[in-house]
C-alpha cells in the first residue's frame, strides 16, 4: 500500500532534506521513525527538497509499505521516534498512482525577514535578519514584474540540475507587519535556490540600491551573476503544496507558527 503524509521540521539543525553520510537530515530522520513504526525499511519520496537551514510546515512525502496501520497508528508511533524538531501532522493511505513530487500542481513558500538594527535571540535561525530599512512597497512594485510564466535561469542556483528553467510564478507578494516583512511565492515548482535568489533582488531593492525595474533586468538577462546574493535559508518556508482534488491531500497550514 502507499502512504502519503504531511510534515513539519525547523531545519536550523539539519543538513537539509536529503540523505548524506554523515549528517544529519530530515529524510534520514523521517525514514528511520517510520520504519520503525512499519517494522520494515521505508523509504521516502518527497514533494520538494530543502536545503539546510530552511523550514517546512506543509511538506508532502510518499511511501510504500506492507504494514497495516491506522492513519492515527502512523502518525503517533513515527512522532514517538521523531526529534522535537520534527513532527507527522498527518498520514493517510493513497491510491498507487500518487506521487508526492509528479502529482504536484503547485507549491507555496514564504520567506520571514526580521527588519530592525538589532539581531534576533528568540527567533535565531527562523527569520533573516536585515538591519537596513526595507521599503516594502519598493518590493512588492519590483514582485509585480516577476509574476507569469519566465526563464529564471538568472533566479535559479549555478550548481541547479533542472532540464527546463522555465516556471510559472503565480504569486509574489511583499507585505510588512511592524518589524517583519513576509515574501510569499506560489508557483507550479521552483528551482533550486529560486525563492532565495528572488529574496535577495527584493531585498536589494528595498534597501534602495537598486530601483524597482532592475527585477526585471535581471530576470530578462537570465544570467545568474547578475542577481546579486542569494539570501539567507533561515527565513525560509516551505508552507504547502497543492494536489488535484482526487487525492484529498489536506491543507494544513499556510502559514508556520507565527508566520
Amino acid at each position: 500500500m502507499r502512504i502519503a503524509a504531511i510534515i513539519e521540521y525547523d531545519g536550523s539543525r539539519f543538513s537539509g532534506w536529503q540523505w548524506q553520510d554523515g549528517a544529519r537530515t530530515v529524510q534520514d530522520c523521517v525514514e528511520q521513525a517510520l520504519s520503525s513504526v512499519a517494522d520494515e525499511p521505508i523509504r521516502v519520496t518527497v514533494a520538494g527538497r530543502t536545503d539546510a537551514g530552511v523550514h517546512a510546515c506543509g511538506q508532502v512525502i510518499h511511501f510504500d509499505t506492507n504494514s497495516a496501520r491506522t492513519p492515527y497508528a502512523w502518525v503517533r508511533g513515527a512522532n514517538s521516534n521523531l526529534p522535537v524538531d520534527a513532527a507527522l501532522l498527518w498520514a493517510h493511505e493513497i491510491n498507487l498512482d500518487f506521487h508526492a513530487r509528479f502529482s504536484a500542481t503547485g507549491r507555496h513558500y514564504r520567506y520571514v525577514i526580521l527588519n530592525r538594527a538589532v539581531r534576533p535571540t528568540t527567533w535565531a535561525k527562523r527569520v533573516t535578519w536585515e538591519y537596513r530599512p526595507l521599503d516594502a512597497e519598493r518590493m512588492q512594485a519590483a514582485a509585480k514584474m516577476l509574476i507569469g510564466t519566465h526563464d529564471f535561469t538568472s533566479f535559479r542556483a549555478i550548481q541547479c540540475q533542472a532540464k527546463n528553467p522555465v516556471r510559472e510564478l503565480r504569486r509574489l507578494e511583499v507585505e510588512r507587519r511592524g518589524e517583519l516583512i513576509f515574501i510569499s511565492a506560489y508557483a507550479n515548482a521552483f528551482l533550486h535556490h529560486m525563492v532565495r535568489n528572488l529574496a535577495g533582488v527584493l531585498m536589494t531593492i528595498g534597501t534602495g540600491e537598486q530601483p524597482p525595474a532592475w527585477a526585471h533586468e535581471v530576470l530578462q538577462a537570465r544570467d545568474r551573476t547578475l542577481s546579486g546574493v542569494t539570501a539567507s535559508p533561515d527565513g525560509l518556508y516551505l508552507t504547502a503544496v497543492e494536489y488535484p482534488d482526487i487525492y484529498e491531500i489536506p491543507r494544513l497550514s499556510q502559514a508556520c507558527g507565527l508566520w
